[in-house]
């Protein structure tokens, strides 16, 4: 049984975080497990449960809602338990998610499916809580980005390997010949096959769960340090002598907004690949493959972060660089309709952009969290849990994605990128500034971060 061991912030070494780092790295390895596997159960689910294009993004709905539930709660816990008893827990109540998918399947009940999955959510809220804001103040403040970086390749890794590894367990050869016949069944049949379909779940997500448990009690018994955050330094408890409430510090509470709206952005381009390639009369058998591009695009560019960032260019710069990116490429996206024949597949130039969307968005969020948690303080766990509600954009957007697509199409529904990556150009360039609602710039302040 390891010591708990409390150290403040930026008390460690760089030799003395490379353990930390690989610790956290895990548990966003497992965040991007549990968490891209939905790319995958979208479509799945849509066949097996009978769903529209809006009832399918559910999924992504009942997930990260949970963010915008539990952070907040999930911050207070965090602060009369410590880091590593929550990690714990978080593992544990994303098991309990795990496990209610098998009456789901059993029942083929959708309304359970959404409910395990909301709980799985719920347990990676408290987790991405206490990880992000631990990864963003376990060393030099303007290193937080590289840190970051690592976890996103971490997480990015893992969601390549999560839709292949689940196809492969859930989907077999013939599968494409059977959901061609599926409409044309009579009712008993079709029940039958889709009852046999959607059970193929019940194997891999009884192993999540009993993994999951597991996984709480090494975190627990790890030598992962505690962060005290509740003791201030002298500058930064005199910036904050006046302030009683969160909402007392601009810069996060837009920074939340941009996480939000950042997020958004990114789990439509992943989650919503497949079903846009299905839309060029791609089979689901050979679109599975597209998240997993998306996801390689976005490692190369956290490659580039770790690269880069500081030596050559700030975590500011390259924020700024990522949203202008992500406004190009969104308006390539809706006009680019060439036809290409790109890596085996036979598809339009549009889709690659979707993929491209990958290295603007990797950085964006690791490029937002320092500057949003900047001088916090004794506020930086309440202030990391408003930050992880914006997670929620998660659910949100791909909604109004999934909405504006049985509408207008799922290329024009790509529409509602645009003034998500237009807000995210206003904080790089300015809104991690502000200091005060008064909108003044401070003189001589750049949130020091960049």
């Amino acid at each position: 049984m390891s010591k708990n061991i409390t150290v403040k912030v930026g008390s460690l070494s760089r030799q003395d975080t490379i353990i930390p780092i690989l610790i956290i790295g895990s548990l966003f390895f497992i965040f991007g497990f549990i968490s891209w596997i939905n790319s995958i159960l979208i479509p799945f689910f849509k066949i097996a449960c009978e769903l529209t294009n809006f009832e399918s993004y559910l999924v992504t709905f009942a997930f990260y809602i949970s963010y915008l539930v539990f952070s907040v709660p999930a911050s207070y816990l965090l602060k009369r338990i410590g880091f590593k008893k929550g990690m714990m827990v978080g593992f544990w109540i994303m098991a309990i998610g795990a496990f209610i998918f098998i009456p789901a399947a059993l029942t083929r009940t959708y309304e359970l499916f959404l409910l395990g999955l909301f709980s799985i959510g719920a347990g990676t809220a408290l987790l991405q809580t206490a990880a992000n804001p631990y990864i963003t103040i376990l060393g030099p403040k303007e290193r937080a980005a590289q840190r970051i970086s690592i976890m996103g390749i971490f997480n990015k890794a893992a969601g390549i390997l999560a839709p292949l590894l689940f196809a492969a367990v859930i989907l077999k050869a013939t599968d494409a010949d059977l959901f061609k016949q599926i409409p044309a069944m009579d009712v008993l049949t079709r029940n039958l096959v889709l009852d046999e379909l959607i059970r193929r779940v019940i194997i891999p997500y009884t192993c999540v769960g009993a993994v999951l448990i597991g996984l709480g009690l090494m975190i627990r018994y790890s030598s992962l340090p505690e962060i005290d955050t509740e003791h201030e330094s002298e500058d930064i408890a005199l910036a904050n002598s006046g302030k009683t409430l969160i909402f007392q510090f601009p810069h996060l509470i837009l920074g939340a907004l941009a996480i939000f709206l950042h997020l958004g952005t990114q789990v439509i381009s992943i989650d919503t690949i497949i079903s846009y390639a299905g839309s060029m009369n791609i089979g689901l058998l050979e679109a599975k493959i597209f998240p997993s591009y998306t996801l390689f695009t976005m490692i190369i560019g956290y490659i580039l972060g770790i690269v880069l960032i500081p030596k050559f260019i700030s975590q500011v710069r390259v924020l700024q660089i990522c949203t202008v990116l992500g406004v190009i490429l969104t308006l390539l996206i809706i006009y680019a309709t060439t036809p290409v024949n790109f890596l085996g597949h036979h598809t339009e130039l549009s889709i690659w952009f979707v993929v491209l969307l990958g290295l603007p968005n990797s950085l964006v969020w690791a490029g937002i969290w320092p500057l949003a948690l900047d001088g916090l303080g004794r506020f930086t766990k309440l202030g990391s849990s408003i930050l992880i509600m914006g997670l929620a954009g998660n659910a949100i957007m791909p909604l109004v994605y999934g909405h504006y697509a049985d509408i207008a199409g799922l290329r024009s529904a790509y529409w509602v990128l645009f003034p998500c990556y237009l807000f995210l150009v206003y904080y790089s360039f300015y809104g991690y500034t502000i200091r005060s609602w008064t909108f003044k710039k401070p003189e001589g302040k750049t949130a020091g971060c960049s």
